[in-house]
């Protein structure tokens, strides 16, 4: 069983910045996608940000210049840098992972999320 564990949410003014982190641990052999999707209330899933164990990279267009998605050199962490936050990027931050056990068996596990809020 893979496992991942968010930090880094929090309360942060308009404008200000935030960088949320992601720890998967587990009998991991690779993991091919490490991403960033968030919820608000009343609002469905929205995918925020992914990227892939060869470096490459995709943005919500509603974060596009705002956040940045990168892995840690471990491989087995992600980090979502947010900046220019905005009270319309308040939700619930959720890290998944996609990628292979030991043994071949695939695994796609979410985390238990972490809270943002945007406001004055």
């Amino acid at each position: 069983q893979v496992q991942l564990v968010e930090s880094g949410g929090g309360l942060v003014q308009p404008g200000g910045s935030l960088r949320l982190s992601c720890a998967a641990s587990g009998s991991i052999f690779s993991i091919n996608t490490m991403g960033w999707s968030r919820q608000a209330p009343g609002h469905v899933r929205e995918l925020v940000a992914v990227t892939t164990s060869g470096g490459s990279t995709n943005y919500a267009d509603s974060v596009k210049g705002r956040f940045t998605i990168s892995r840690g050199k471990d491989k087995n962490t992600v980090y979502l840098q947010m900046n220019s936050l905005k009270p319309d990027d308040t939700a619930v931050y959720y890290c998944n992972a996609e990628g292979t056990y030991y043994g071949g068996s695939p695994f796609a596990s979410w985390g238990q999320g972490t809270q943002v809020t945007v406001s004055s």
